[in-house]
């Protein structure tokens, strides 16, 4: 059911084709009469026309009109890209008339020169009859035309060149007939022309649109080269020039080399070389240097033929063929098939005939021929027309691979027929198939890659976690009990981050938090009356002992990491756990009273008016205990807890850290 519809798709693209070149032939033919025509290519977009001999001077007494026609709903714009008719009564000597399709005059009759303002003509009409007439003259050269409909204000002459535009990047509409125009242009399509070719003629030449056709064009100019080389490509001869200041550079679409898979040839050419070797010239051998090979068919061979595969099925838009000095092909024609069952005949835009492409020209061995329209196909067939002593050359196809899994509707219908391939082929051809590794393995190690990649950051990111779950275990289990209301105390040594932030100062009325942090507290009490991990410095007995000169405790604000215990002080509050002190042991007081001071008010301690700021006296709402009053009715500044001081004889002793 495919191939049928297929087959019906293709006659379609067949019928509606014929129908474009019957049209556009009739419009060829009927669309000039008289002896005085020159140059002319009338298409159905655009076109160009010029006075018989143009440059030169046009013949006496010579008449020619042109029916020129656009597509219904369109109109015309004319553009003359030179008018140089002699001058003379009534326009006498020559004379160039414009009507529309009523024969109303639209402008004219013209002769002498136009100005710049006078060369663009806008005809609100789809068709208009150019009519030229010559006398007897003695001057001028005559004039040349292009015309295109209104979708294309910016379309251009045939004789404009890079030099006219400044801006670097521009784009243009250039008509059909600039090929045969004449102009001069050099350089080739890869590095560029120079900037004084034409622009259209060059632009052909680098296969940007076909000459029967037109196209827009893009350009960049951009810095110049040493040295333009010629070349021959699509009909067209280079010329080699020098230096220039700025070089001109077509933007082409989907004209990559594509890669071919596999050859097939009628015959193959053995040689010996200088060393007595056997040569086979095939695509894939080499010479005794070591130079690659190209195809050279036998000379018994009176219809060779060469036969490509690419490697996946694409749209073909160019052939290069590069002969060797000795022998080449001349010219050849082409067949193209997508299955290699049904094979089409490539034939030009505007005729029912096969395309025949020059493939040699005056000594170049390099050849481009652009195919407009471009094909759709996986296979080729170059069948050489002419060649020298022997048809020999080496292929690149130019093109883009086609999208996979979409069908190409919008595509122009090509002027193809179906012929068989039995006609081209041999008994014994030969087959030769390229070393090219698949284009899915290169996919398949990407994907491996990948998941080689994915695989490490998981076994990565899950041994991160394992490592966080398990610092997180043994945290919690070193970490108290949460329903105590006393401090999480850490030992030491420990970071900064680590210790417990006590604040530097507090008001009685704020409120409590939860837990309750405790400028100094005792550590509590297990069972039996062991002690837990306290904030209070070691005993002496430990190995601990305060500093040498001075040690932290005596910088205010600074949260000590071990508080020195002190003898019992009314400053301090009893320590919860344990039994009040006795009054006889207080400690000497003219010792404290030389040593220490309140940090905010700066008075003395008197020891007649100390009293203990302890739990059981009163207590606050927010859980801080309240200190006595004096007899002044002011609070004491026992409020305010200060750091506590090392007592003079204490220092002393000489203490060693444990071991």
């Amino acid at each position: 059911m495919q191939a049928s519809s297929g087959n019906i798709w293709d006659a379609l693209e067949s019928l509606s084709y014929l129908w474009l070149i019957l049209s556009a032939e009739a419009l060829l033919v009927s669309g000039q009469e008289g002896n005085g025509c020159g140059h002319s290519v009338l298409g159905t977009k655009s076109g160009t026309l010029t006075s018989m001999n143009y440059p030169g001077t046009y013949p006496n007494h010579t008449q020619c009109d042109w029916r020129i026609r656009v597509p219904q709903g369109k109109t015309l714009r004319l553009f003359f890209g030179d008018f140089n008719l002699e001058e003379s009564e009534n326009c006498q000597s020559g004379s160039l008339t414009i009507a529309d399709g009523q024969e109303a005059v639209i402008l004219g009759p013209m002769c002498g020169h136009l100005d710049a303002a006078g060369r663009n003509v806008t005809v609100n009409s789809s068709e208009v009859t150019v009519r030229f007439v010559s006398g007897t003259h003695r001057s001028g050269r005559g004039f040349l035309m292009s015309y295109s409909t209104n979708e294309h204000p910016d379309l251009i002459s045939c004789l404009h060149k890079g030099t006219h535009f400044s801006p670097q990047h521009f784009s243009v509409f250039c008509p059909a007939g600039c090929k045969e125009v004449k102009g001069d242009i050099w350089g080739r399509s890869e590095p560029g022309y120079r900037d004084t070719s034409v622009l259209c003629k060059a632009a052909i030449h680098a296969g940007v649109f076909s000459d029967s056709q037109g196209g827009q064009l893009r350009v960049s100019q951009e810095r110049g080269i040493t040295l333009y080389e010629s070349s021959f490509a699509n009909g067209i001869l280079s010329k080699t020039g020098s230096l220039s200041d700025k070089k001109l550079v077509f933007t082409k679409a989907c004209n990559g080399q594509l890669a071919v898979a596999a050859y097939n040839m009628s015959t193959v050419w053995e040689d010996t070389d200088g060393l007595g070797q056997r040569v086979t010239w095939m695509p894939g051998a080499s010479d005794a240097t070591g130079q690659p090979l190209q195809w050279a068919a036998s000379t018994a061979d009176k219809e060779p033929w060469l036969e490509l595969e690419l490697r996946e099925r694409s749209t073909v838009t160019g052939i290069i063929l590069k002969g060797t000095s000795r022998f080449y092909i001349e010219s050849y024609s082409l067949m193209y098939s997508k299955d290699r069952k049904t094979w089409k005949l490539y034939k030009g835009a505007l005729s029912k005939d096969k395309k025949v492409f020059e493939a040699h020209s005056d000594g170049h061995v390099l050849v481009l021929n652009s195919l407009f329209p471009p094909v759709a196909a996986r296979y080729l067939l170059l069948q050489p027309l002419t060649w020298h002593l022997r048809a020999s050359a080496g292929v690149q196809v130019l093109g883009c691979p086609m999208p996979r899994g979409r069908s190409v509707s919008n595509r122009m219908p090509l002027p193809t027929e179906k012929l068989p391939l039995e006609p081209v082929t041999t008994e014994s051809p030969i087959l030769i198939e390229t070393s090219d590794q698949s284009s899915s393995q290169p996919m398949i190690v990407a994907v491996g890659v990948i998941l080689g990649l994915l695989l490490c950051v998981g076994c990565l990111v899950a041994g991160l976690w394992w490592r966080r779950r398990r610092r997180k275990t043994q945290m919690k289990k070193c970490s108290l009990d949460k329903d105590c209301h006393g401090f999480h105390i850490k030992t030491l040594p420990g970071a900064d981050s680590e210790l417990t932030p006590y604040p530097l100062t507090r008001s009685v009325h704020d409120a409590l938090p939860n837990p309750p942090l405790n400028d100094y507290a005792e550590p509590d009490v297990l069972s039996g009356g062991a002690k837990l991990a306290s904030t209070f410095r070691p005993s002496l007995e430990e190995g601990y002992t305060t500093p040498f000169t001075l040690n932290h405790y005596d910088i205010p604000g600074r949260l000590p990491e071990y508080a020195e215990p002190l003898p019992p002080e009314p400053e301090y509050a009893t320590p919860f756990g344990e039994q009040p002190m006795d009054p006889s042991l207080t400690p000497p007081l003219a010792m404290l009273q030389n040593s220490r001071h309140l940090p905010q008010h700066g008075m003395r301690i008197v020891p007649g008016l100390a009293r203990y700021d302890s739990p059981p006296q009163k207590g606050l709402a927010n859980g801080y205990c309240s200190p006595s009053s004096l007899a002044s009715g002011a609070q004491r500044d026992s409020v305010v807890y200060a750091e506590p001081q090392p007592v003079e004889p204490l220092l002393k002793h000489t203490y060693h850290e444990p071991l």
